[in-house]
């Protein structure tokens, strides 16, 4: 693979993690299913949990999902909801091939939940690791899974 080849797959790819997060923020069900593998699989296991203390703050959130499909519909806009915020930093990438490529992404997250819960916003940090598929349709999510490396509530 040629270096401009290269680097158009890494902004490629740097595109689909960009529409992940704009997605999942904005409960756009439709965008994030459109940067995902037909056969993806999505490890949230452990997404909340403070690796120094071992709390589970959300467990509700451990899901592995598998294909496309299995990302949920948008949540309707009526009355409180869980807010996100997510913001992806110093993305490390490799490309192996014109159709397989990996990365990992370190990121910042908040959670701001509705009134009545046992706390109001969790931050967390940690990374993703990826891999990316590329079936001549474009760059596409193929799996993730997150490494938490603090999460704080409040």
């Amino acid at each position: 693979m040629e270096t401009v080849e290269r680097l158009a797959a890494i902004e490629a790819i740097r595109q689909v993690k960009a529409r992940y997060f704009r997605g999942v923020d904005n409960q756009d069900s439709a965008l994030v299913r459109s940067i995902l593998a037909e056969d993806c699989v999505l490890d949230y296991r452990g997404c909340c949990t403070d690796p120094a203390t071992g709390i589970d703050h959300l467990p509700m959130m451990n899901k592995v999902m598998e294909g496309r499909a299995s990302w949920p519909d948008a949540v309707p806009s009526e009355g409180p909801r869980l807010v996100t915020v997510h913001q992806g930093h110093d993305p490390d990438i490799t490309v192996d091939s014109e159709s397989s490529a990996s990365g990992i992404w370190a990121f910042t997250d908040r959670l701001f939940l509705p009134p009545g819960g046992p706390f109001s916003q969790l931050t967390g940090w940690g990374r993703y690791h990826e891999t990316y598929v590329n079936h001549g349709d474009g760059w596409k999510l193929r799996t993730t899974r997150i490494e938490r490396l603090r999460v704080e509530v409040a």
